[in-house]
């Protein structure tokens, strides 16, 4: 007699849903997003995108939270490489006062819908990467969101072109997390205290 002999069917598939969501679970958590059951929202995105008006440099503001981002005094600089391909460099300021960065690329996924762009780094896969709202010249807020299987995890920046931004401005773009579905109540602030983030400009 196994030792799975008095499981009944329905259990057995019960438990084998269990299994397979707690494994899903896992594997969201690595990139450690912000993780919940259902299905990703479809929020729309910025109208008329211009890929060439957002490159250059980006301070974090706030975001959902990640793990792989473990600083503060983030910043995003975008560069031209060429069409529909935007170069990506990410930095923050560690605790022990060493800077983090990491480089990779963003590609629009189609041409009809260029506020819709794929980011990717050196041996990851990419990630979506939507542009909710910018204006190119003060704020944009971006989102991205992957399902497997119940869960969906989350992903979220509001983003600056100086290291700060209006309380008015910041909650208009949580209205439009939250009128997408998105909990912005759930966006952490980033430090940007210009002495602390000295050294990111060295």
């Amino acid at each position: 007699m196994t030792a799975y002999s008095s499981l009944t069917p329905p259990r057995l598939k019960m438990q084998s849903v269990h299994v397979l969501s707690l494994t899903l679970l896992c594997a969201l958590a690595a990139s450690a997003q912000v993780i919940s059951f259902g299905r990703c929202p479809k929020p729309a995105v910025q109208a008329n995108f211009d890929p060439s008006k957002y490159i250059g440099r980006w301070y974090e503001i706030e975001k959902l939270p990640t793990g792989f981002q473990k600083g503060e005094c983030g910043t995003a600089t975008y560069s031209a490489k060429s069409a529909g391909v935007i170069g990506v460099f990410n930095s923050e300021l560690l605790k022990d006062g060493t800077i983090n960065s990491i480089a990779g690329s963003a590609k629009v996924k189609s041409p009809e819908e260029p506020a819709k762009l794929e980011v990717s780094f050196s041996g990851t896969p990419p990630g979506p990467y939507w542009v909710l709202s910018s204006d190119y010249e003060g704020h944009s807020l971006v989102y991205g969101c992957q399902e497997l299987g119940i869960f969906k995890g989350e992903l979220s920046w509001i983003l600056s072109r100086e290291p700060t931004i209006s309380d008015e401005t910041r909650e208009e773009l949580h209205s439009i997390l939250t009128a997408a579905g998105v909990d912005a109540g759930k966006m952490v602030r980033t430090n940007q205290d210009r002495n602390y983030c000295s050294p990111m400009d060295q």
